[in-house]
């Protein structure tokens, strides 16, 4: 059980690192070509744990495009902002690793 959280730690930490740099360069591309249109959108997370919703929406606020404005722990709703409409998979890919590793 220990192992396998660690394995969902150091899966977590790759895909977010990967994402963050992706996000730079998709931002800074829309920065130079004007392709923005800010969307605010609402996300349900399976995450049931308060602790594991922070860690999802603190991702979410370090990916460069993205920006957490409101938890709802109770219902597990995110509100966040993005620069340009994406799906819910594009927006929180490291949901499952969060999961794995803390649920």
């Amino acid at each position: 059980m220990f192992i396998k959280r660690i394995f969902y730690a150091v899966a977590y930490f790759a895909v977010l690192i990967f994402e963050i740099t992706k996000a730079t360069l998709d931002v800074a591309g829309r920065s130079i070509n004007g392709k923005v249109e800010p969307f605010i959108m609402e996300i349900e997370t399976e995450l049931k744990r308060p602790v594991s919703q922070t860690i999802l929406a603190n991702s979410i606020t370090l990916t460069p495009g993205t920006l957490s404005i409101d938890l709802d722990s109770e219902n597990q709703v995110l509100k966040v902002a993005i620069i340009y409409p994406r799906t819910k998979e594009e927006v929180i890919p490291f949901e499952p690793y969060i999961k794995g590793m803390l649920e």
